[in-house]
């Protein structure tokens, strides 16, 4: 045999009695394997655990942005939203969205301070800038019928912040090589995404998130109305109320939909999510008198907006007025005219009157006594 062959024979051999080991090794080898697997999954499955909220890194990842440097992208995009939309000009309504919004932060993971505010527009929805400012429609504050379909929305988007889904998203374009994406510029923040700058270019890839992401928020978030206390299922009922929207009027939500896709699949999932990782309890939040008081508030100041103006309204003068005041016209009408007439005639002082009227009274001994 050659020694190549001799020592390759060799190596083989000693690779594969390395390899067996005994029976215990071999068993201890495999635990030790199935001992590591199971530690990497219960890690992974920590954020179905709503018992760990506010101990677990949901936002790690291959991100570009430090922390800092995400909040500070945040803000520059929320100075541009609040500079060019048209927010509510209501305190109550937004001290309410922001003590709601503030709450479901405080049971959420997010490790930064976040700031609500709501925009004055019809278009139904709710997006998060990252850095924590989030922006509500008063559009989606009417269509939602209870606290907790509300409170579901909002924990949606701050489950987007807590996991950093907008620059973990924006590195993967970078590193795909989109960085060159143009910039969305169209008319008006009242929709979701970057398309609806109202003049204010936003990037495409901060905001449009993928279908992964989109149901890692619905997972964090439905988790985070239960830690709040709010029925979880109240999110589902909203987002099963716009799916029906988008049904009866095709192209209502389109953007909303762009953005935020709603699909069976995703609706299972959080159905799921549940029934499987939420356990039961004996009462939930569903809704508040605060929350009515502010649904009515809007409602009624929509319909305020919306009230046509009544036309200018015309009396109709009494029977007869007519014709009298036509009479009376005429009487001053006469009136003016005698008084111009009496105008144009020559004034007479009295001595002048009095000389002219001696011919006529005296005759002919009054030229006589004028011709002596």
């Amino acid at each position: 045999m050659k020694p190549v062959a001799l020592w390759l024979c060799l190596g083989l051999t000693l690779l594969a009695g390395q390899q067996a080991g005994t029976p215990k090794e071999a068993g201890d080898q495999r635990n030790q394997n199935q001992g590591n697997q199971k530690d990497k999954k219960d890690k992974k499955d920590n954020r179905k655990d709503p018992a760990q909220i506010g101990s677990r890194d949901v936002g790690k990842g291959i991100n570009f942005y430090s922390l800092e440097k995400e909040i500070a992208l945040g803000k520059q995009l929320a100075e541009e939203v609040t500079r060019q939309a048209r927010l509510l000009d209501d305190p109550v309504t937004s001290e309410y969205v922001n003590r709601l919004g503030q709450n479901l932060v405080s049971h959420s993971d997010a490790r930064i301070p976040f700031t609500f505010k709501v925009i004055d527009s019809e278009i139904l929805n709710a997006f998060a800038l990252p850095g924590g400012f989030v922006f509500v429609n008063t559009g989606l504050l009417r269509v939602a019928e209870t606290e907790s379909e509300l409170a579901g929305a909002l924990a949606h988007e701050i489950a987007h912040v807590a996991a950093r889904h907008s620059t973990r998203q924006a590195t993967r374009g970078q590193l795909a090589g989109y960085l060159s994406i143009p910039l969305i510029l169209v008319g008006g923040w009242g929709g979701v995404a970057a398309s609806q700058g109202a003049g204010v270019a936003v990037p495409m890839g901060l905001l449009k998130f993928s279908r992964v992401f989109e149901m890692e928020a619905d997972l964090l978030g439905l988790q985070y109305v239960y830690a709040a206390g709010y029925d979880p299922a109240g999110a589902l009922d909203l987002f099963e109320k716009l799916m029906a929207l988008e049904r009866r009027r095709p192209g209502a939500l389109s953007r909303l939909f762009d953005t935020h896709p709603m699909t069976g699949d995703r609706l299972s999932r959080a159905q799921e999510t549940i029934q499987e990782i939420l356990p039961g309890r004996p009462e939930y939040v569903v809704s508040t008198s605060e929350f009515e008081h502010i649904r009515a508030r809007l409602i009624a100041r929509e319909g305020r907006a919306k009230r046509p103006q009544a036309p200018p309204s015309l009396r109709r003068p009494p029977a007869g007025a007519v014709e009298d005041a036509v009479e009376a016209e005429a009487i001053e009408a006469e009136k003016d005219d005698a008084e111009a007439e009496t105008k144009d005639r020559p004034v007479l002082r009295r001595r002048d009157l009095v000389e002219s009227l001696k011919p006529v009274a005296f005759g002919s001994r009054y030229n006589h006594r004028e011709r002596e």
